[in-house]
């Protein structure tokens, strides 16, 4: 028998193993729970047989998360779960003010210095000045030590009425300053002047929930200087809230006019018109977009184009045409959900498809050719629109323009691109503004500001430093293809430094803007 053993032992394993599996499968046939693939009954059973059975403790927060993230990745790119710092962030952005100490401030050389002191605010009030350097906050050093910008900006901010220690170099000065924070408001319309007798410029960078009532402000200054046309520009603007892209639509629509309307599964079609009372009707319009103007900027410049408002320049926008809904959660979480589509007064959803490289489109749009040839642009021809005068659109991926321009690459080269890697214009500006800073800070309008830049021998100064700071030298050949784009970006931000701030800023740097060009150049007649 003995010589058997192993034999016997061997089958008795599988016999074994056979009534392991057997009752185990017998088990689990009587225990078979009803799911179905049209409701969530298979994922909350897993869950709560976790709960039940799990070997180890478990961190619930983890699997949440996890879980939350993973499911809704699984809807479309704009169904997000928002952890508590992000979520925060998100909507203090949106929300048209956030509690802080009142600043604006730019790093071009590891070090936080001030840009600007928000009139009326906290920093101001106890005299904090442009060009201040931030060293220290409380006892934490931020100065020349890498400290993160994100950082330093939730370490200033904080619930109005606490208290933070901001200390600041000031030329050869170190000088503490306590400062008590506040309610500060923030800017969505980032710049607005007259560019030529009877037009003015408009620069909307996100839709807040103070846009629409800067907007009117702006215009109607604007109006009092003249103004009969006016260029709204759009480029860079992701979106925000809905409504106040709709109320800046009605601004320059008659009554009855078609704005957007909205339709999901479970939310019926509305449809929103213009009232007829908006006080722009009159004013000519030119819209300016490019890959970076989404949602809500979308429903503004697809409501001007469908009603044969206005006209588009620049490059096919982003395409995003889904309308979120946020539900929040105690923990200071929350999801952002889209629960419909909007649609153009034409009828277009311009939602570009969820395709797998969805993330990378941008970049796909540069290799396609589609920055620098408008006949790159993917049109889905298939579905045709017609505008409110029978002008041919089209839908499926976002605002295709009137008049396409295109990139400009011609003034790119390595001393462009190794300037903007060391951010050496940036650190010149703050270099210019610690020595000239009394006479940039007593310029008070445009043709001052152009007269001082002009006498100030700028572009010698600023080839010095690029040489000594940097190391960086132009061949000759690059700096007659590039100059004027170079000096271009360091006058303007040398200018942002005097009392005009971004107006400074914005309105030089459209000398060298070729979509603001073409607009310019362009007849509405044509």
């Amino acid at each position: 028998m003995k010589k058997y053993y192993p034999l016997i032992i061997a089958l008795l394993g599988v016999v074994i193993g056979s009534m392991l599996t057997m009752t185990v499968s017998a088990v689990r046939e009587r225990k078979a729970h009803s799911v179905s693939s049209a409701n969530w009954r298979k994922l909350n059973l897993v869950l709560e047989y976790v709960d039940g059975n799990y070997v180890d403790t478990i961190k619930y927060s983890d699997v949440t998360e996890a879980a939350l993230q993973s499911a809704l990745s699984k809807l479309d790119p704009h169904s997000v779960y928002m952890p508590p710092v992000e979520l925060e962030e998100a909507e203090t952005d949106l929300s048209g003010q956030f509690e802080g100490i009142g600043i604006q401030f730019n790093v071009p050389n590891d070090t936080a210095i001030v840009l600007e002191v928000i009139p009326g605010g906290p920093s101001e009030k106890i005299g904090l000045q442009p060009g201040d350097r931030i060293l220290k906050v409380d006892t934490t050093a931020i100065a020349g030590v890498g400290f993160p910008q994100d950082s330093m900006v939730r370490r200033m901010k904080g619930p109005a009425g606490t208290k933070v220690l901001i200390t600041v170099g000031r030329g050869k000065d170190v000088i503490p300053f306590e400062i008590t924070r506040g309610k500060i408001p923030t800017h969505s319309v980032d710049a607005a002047f007259m560019v030529a007798d009877s037009v003015g410029y408009v620069r909307v960078s996100k839709f807040s929930r103070t846009t629409f009532a800067e907007f009117v402000k702006a215009g109607i200054g604007l109006s009092k200087e003249g103004m009969r046309e006016m260029i709204v520009d759009l480029r860079g603007n992701s979106g925000g809230f809905f409504d106040q892209a709709l109320n800046m639509s009605n601004l320059f629509l008659e009554k009855g006019d078609k704005i957007v309307y909205l339709e999901g599964r479970k939310r019926p079609r509305e449809e929103y018109t213009a009232d007829g009372k908006g006080i722009f009707r009159d004013i000519d319009l030119k819209v300016l977009i490019d890959d970076g103007s989404a949602s809500s900027s979308e429903i503004f410049a697809g409501a001007m184009q469908d009603n044969d408002r206005g006209v588009v320049f620049g490059r096919r926008s982003f395409g995003k045409g889904l309308v979120q809904e946020p539900l929040y959660f105690s923990d200071g979480s929350g999801v952002r959900i889209t629960v419909a589509r909007f649609y153009t007064p034409s009828g277009r959803c311009i939602q570009k498809p969820y395709a797998d490289d969805y993330a990378y489109d941008i970049l796909k749009r540069y290799r396609d050719g589609e920055m620098v040839e408008a006949d790159s642009i993917r049109i889905d021809k298939s579905h045709e629109y017609l505008t409110k005068g029978g002008r041919v659109v089209y839908g499926g991926g976002g605002i295709v323009p009137d008049v396409f321009v295109p990139i400009d690459t011609t003034k790119v080269s390595d001393f462009y691109i190794n300037c903007n890697r060391k951010a050496t214009a940036m650190r010149f500006a703050s270099a210019w503004f610690d020595k000239h800073k009394t006479e940039l800070q007593a310029i008070e309008d445009y043709p001052s500001l152009l007269a001082y830049l002009d006498s100030a021998n700028l572009e010698t100064h600023f080839l010095s430093f690029a040489r000594r700071v940097d190391s960086l030298v132009p061949k000759a050949s690059q700096w007659k293809t590039e100059r004027d784009y170079m000096m271009t970006s360091v006058r303007a931000l040398v200018g942002r430094y005097s009392k005009l701030g971004d107006n400074a800023f914005y309105h030089l740097y459209l000398s060298v803007d070729n979509v603001f060009k073409k607009a310019m150049e362009y007849s509405t007649g044509q």
